[in-house]
């Protein structure tokens, strides 16, 4: 059997080639083998809003300063925060005649594809006659494509060139932690652009919208400072990533305090596609008029049988609700916000899960999607029902697509 000998100097050439190749080969996957293999598996390789992406032109914050991580934010991220103008007619009586008043507001936006959509609240826009959006300096009419009002979210379209449209990208807001680094862009009082930091301060917070009174859930608490104007802006991470959209502060005075919420991007992703595809959120609803909380009170004056739960007074016809079976009532009696219908069906839970109040009752259906079944318990004349409901849009919903 034949031997081969290696000398030292052999060993060590050997060694730096193979170091060179193992380093070769890291950088190729890196830029190219990634990609490669995300398109085998049929990952999506293009910029469509919605998607995470990693920001060439910010530096790995682990190994960056602060300072440069800000200027750098900075620097990729603003030319995708646009200032929004709204505009709206009001008339106003005056002593001898009718006469017409215009009012402004303004917020923030965030670009959030290449097609001109941009992502901010409802409220920036709501009861708006007229939008305008700055894009650095230039002014471009935009129209509301579509809104999600109970969480407070909206998506305008502009007409502007690709070249001149920065996306922000989509973060992911279930990862937070308390004391993560966050930073916001906005036009505050119609300041452009800008920038201020913080940390997150609370997570899983829920606020209930000012628009509908439905409840908002996983709200991000932040101590960067939010003022008027900074509404529909991103909350930004150290990647540069929207992880929220910057909604609204608590504040005795009207000033910043340091206590800033914003909702959580997981729900933009959740009805932009929506929006964008049908001009609406479709969301799926029992198909009931608001019930009455059932309270010891409540239950001793109607002789309920239970204590607590939702009381139905009214189920839309054609309805999820309507389809399974669900009874409103038949008495009517006049309250505060209109005519009640007693003698309906008292919802104690959705899959197993108690239903005390309306927010027991939103929380359960923001995690159900269109054409899920779920079991709803009622009792109905001292009886206990199991009813199976499969999840729809409320039909009025619908027709006004």
């Amino acid at each position: 059997m034949r031997t081969y000998s290696i000398t030292g100097k052999q060993i060590v050439i050997l060694a730096l080639l193979t170091a060179v190749f193992a380093s070769s080969v890291v950088v190729f996957y890196d830029r190219v083998g990634s990609a490669w293999l995300g398109r085998l598996v049929g990952a999506r390789g293009d910029n469509r809003a919605g998607e995470t992406k990693s920001v060439a032109e910010i530096t790995d914050p682990s190994v960056a300063t602060d300072e440069k991580n800000n200027s750098e934010i900075y620097k990729a991220m603003s030319p995708g925060v646009v200032n929004i103008t709204s505009t709206a007619t009001n008339y106003v009586q005056g002593w001898f005649e009718v006469y017409p008043q215009e009012s402004t507001g303004t917020g923030s936006g965030s670009v959030i594809d290449k097609e001109g959509h941009i992502l901010t609240n409802f409220h920036v826009v709501q009861g708006a006659q007229k939008l305008e959006v700055m894009l650095g300096n230039e002014p471009y009419k935009a129209e509301v494509i579509g809104a999600d009002p109970d969480n407070d979210l909206a998506i305008l379209k502009i007409n502007a060139p690709a070249k001149d449209l920065t996306p922000i990208p989509l973060g992911n807001s279930n990862e937070l932690y308390v004391g993560q680094k966050v930073l916001a862009i906005g036009n505050p009082f119609g300041l452009d652009r800008t920038l201020t930091r913080g940390i997150v301060s609370g997570l899983a917070r829920s606020l209930h919208s000012e628009i509908t009174g439905r409840l908002i859930e996983d709200v991000v608490q932040t101590d960067a400072s939010i003022n008027p104007g900074n509404s529909g802006g991103p909350l930004l991470d150290s990647r540069g990533r929207m992880i929220g959209i910057n909604t609204m502060i608590y504040s005795p005075s009207g000033g910043s305090v340091g206590i800033g919420f914003a909702v959580p991007v997981e729900t933009a992703r959740r009805i932009i596609p929506d929006i964008l595809a049908y001009g609406r959120v479709r969301k799926p609803k029992l198909g009931i008029t608001p019930p009455i909380q059932v309270t010891a009170r409540i239950a001793d004056q109607l002789s309920l049988p239970v204590k607590t739960g939702l009381l139905v007074s009214e189920v839309v016809p054609g309805s999820a609700g309507d389809k399974a079976g669900m009874k409103g009532g038949t008495e009517p009696v006049r309250t505060r916000s209109g005519v009640f219908y007693l003698g309906g069906d008292v919802i104690t839970s959705v899959d197993g899960k108690p239903v005390n109040t309306q927010d027991d009752l939103d929380r359960i259906l923001n995690t159900k999607k269109i054409g899920d079944h779920v079991q709803v318990e009622v009792v109905r004349n001292g009886r206990r029902l199991k009813l199976d409901v499969e999840l729809d849009e409320v039909p009025d919903a619908r027709r006004r697509s």
